[in-house]
């Protein structure tokens, strides 16, 4: 089966084209990062116009690029949420509309799931069950997959996901946005120790987070530092590697505490923030001591992409899985709702 993948949840736009025999075909994104980057943030109706302008010259490229044609697809997957609500009807509409124009079928994606299953793209996957980190701008959970969709939530960020704590730290030191690689690329050349941040919520039973409490230690960080008349690009180095330290840090806590509870040797992260090769190194140096084994997607694969789409919608259609001409879309969309595959493919 060949699938049409398309990804615009939020500020990038993805295509990709997947074969369940043959693996990713094609794949293309355009990130709107330098359009949001002047207002320290994602502006909606500008991401959404943008992906209007994108989608289809995108779709073309990659279609091209696979020297494949529309008589060759056999679906199309988009993202149906969760995600900017004005951004995922571009895409949902685009997907509606081109395959009642071929005569295939459609079918939104969560696009947490694609996240999830964006490991499955490499040439070594994961198998289940399994442990997985879910670490993006929007969401930070721990979820056990048994098979495709069939997740069990075990713990989550009860207020700011990590990569939104990240990107909010950044723009508190005037930083650019996005600020996780801002702060990653600071961390690099901080003092060790200068700082120590609080690892928030580890001494207490449970597989919950909470990161909003990082950003006001590192508010009053700053600020103490510039009262002191210390506003050196150095001290931000310190502070960005303190804030790290502490993100990671509490992080590799919980992914070690949800596998020790769970018998489990396999971990899985997945999302923006699962680029951070901090996050990384401090997970596989974990697992290495227990004999488990970290597994994560390419870097390019980490962040927002319509290769994640295509291969979560193509699971989801070999299995069987239609659904009408009406378009529908969720901001928020609890990951629990979705229906487990009647049949395994690969």
């Amino acid at each position: 089966m060949r699938v049409l993948g398309l990804e615009t949840s939020c500020d990038e736009t993805g295509v990709a084209l997947y074969d369940s025999e043959q693996g990713l075909l094609a794949d293309a994104l355009f990130s709107q990062i330098d359009l949001h980057r002047g207002y320290g943030g994602v502006v909606p109706e500008l991401a959404s116009r943008d992906h209007l302008k994108r989608l289809l010259p995108l779709i073309r490229q990659v279609l091209d690029k696979a020297k494949t044609s529309p008589a060759d697809l056999h679906g199309i997957a988009y993202t149906a949420g969760p995600g900017l609500v004005g951004a995922l009807l571009v895409g949902a509409s685009c997907g509606k509309a081109l395959a009642m124009a071929w005569g295939i079928p459609a079918l939104g994606v969560h696009h947490m799931e694609g996240h999830l299953l964006a490991p499955m793209l490499e040439a070594a996957p994961p198998s289940f069950p399994c442990i997985a980190l879910l670490v993006s701008g929007g969401h930070t959970q721990l979820v056990r997959i048994d098979a495709i969709g069939r997740y069990q939530l075990l713990g989550e960020s009860l207020d700011d996901a990590a990569g939104e704590a990240f990107d909010k730290t950044a723009k508190l030191l005037g930083l650019n946005y996005p600020g996780g690689p801002e702060i990653a690329r600071l961390a690099l050349r901080g003092n060790l120790g200068r700082f120590v941040f609080p690892r928030p919520m580890t001494d207490r039973p449970g597989l919950d987070m909470s990161f909003s409490g990082l950003k006001t230690f590192t508010l009053n960080t700053w600020q103490n530092c510039v009262s002191a008349g210390d506003n050196s690009e150095q001290t931000r180095c310190d502070i960005a590697l303190a804030f790290q330290q502490a993100v990671v840090e509490t992080l590799a806590i919980k992914c070690q505490r949800a596998l020790q509870q769970s018998g489990l040797k396999h971990l899985l992260i997945a999302g923006g923030v699962s680029a951070n090769a901090a996050l990384r190194e401090r997970l596989a140096a974990m697992l290495q001591k227990t004999g488990g084994q970290v597994f994560y997607a390419r870097p390019e694969f980490c962040t927002d992409n319509g290769a994640m789409i295509a291969y979560a919608g193509c699971q989801r259609l070999l299995a069987g899985q239609r659904e009408d001409l009406k378009i529908n879309v969720r901001a928020r969309w609890p990951l629990a709702e979705l229906p487990a595959l009647e049949a395994e493919h690969g």
